[in-house]
């Protein structure tokens, strides 16, 4: 039996799929071709992507999913799409939306003004349906079954820089670098809530990890056991 991969494998997440479901389609794949059941083929990734975004997830296989501590602090750089003039349960386009009425239109440069006050270092609440534990319990589970806004604080996160890609109201594009544990979908939040108008994340794609580039990664979709050969890398 052939021994099972050891490395980085730079995947593309597409729009649907969950972190677990590449890793498990990476896992299945491997354990098809070396006979073994699924379970001892160890796989992991260095960040979660939501089921609504897309682009670079970081895939450790076999011993390299050790190095996965490292990996997970790493800078992040994304394209976000923010929609403004409404607002959403879940800060994204997958909650219930709600439309605000207001005679206000920020003008882009309103927009640039607004997101120059998040760059550095900065306190951020997380998303209510969120994975972060509240008393054992994750945040989504709090928000989802009892109906009560889960109590959430603030945490420092750093925004290293924050840029206006295109802008056609209501719809903003920007991209974003940003420490590890900042959530796009509260930076959208607040910058409709600066702002005044209101605003929730309507499309998102990461595109780096540390010096990781979307550019060098597979899509899931194309992965076999030969591309998980030729394109596993060292850590």
């Amino acid at each position: 039996m052939s021994a099972i991969p050891q490395g980085i494998i730079l995947v593309d997440k597409p729009i649907g799929w969950t972190s677990f479901d590449a890793v498990n389609r990476i896992r299945h794949v491997i354990a098809k071709e070396l006979d073994v059941r699924p379970k001892r083929v160890k796989v992991g990734h260095s960040g979660t992507l939501d089921p609504m975004a897309t682009g670079l997830l970081l895939i450790a296989i076999g011993g390299a999913t050790k190095k996965l501590k490292y990996l997970v602090g790493l800078e992040k750089t994304y394209i976000a799409k923010a929609t403004l003039g409404a607002t959403s349960n879940t800060d994204d386009a997958e909650g219930d939306i709600v439309l605000l009425n207001h005679s206000y239109i920020p003008s882009q440069n309103d927009i640039e003004l607004s997101m120059s006050g998040f760059v550095g270092n900065i306190m951020q609440t997380p998303p209510d349906f969120s994975a972060i534990k509240i008393g054992g319990r994750r945040a989504y589970s709090v928000a989802r079954n009892s109906g009560h806004k889960p109590n959430l604080k603030p945490r420092p996160v750093r925004i290293d820089s924050i840029d206006v890609i295109s802008y056609e109201w209501p719809v903003v594009e920007f991209e974003v670098a940003v420490s590890s544990g900042t959530y796009i979908r509260s930076l959208a939040r607040d910058l409709g809530k600066v702002l005044e108008v209101g605003a929730y994340l309507s499309g998102l794609r990461r595109t780096s990890v540390g010096c990781f580039i979307v550019d060098d990664a597979i899509s899931v979709k194309d992965i076999d056991f030969k591309v998980v050969l030729g394109n596993t890398v060292s850590v």
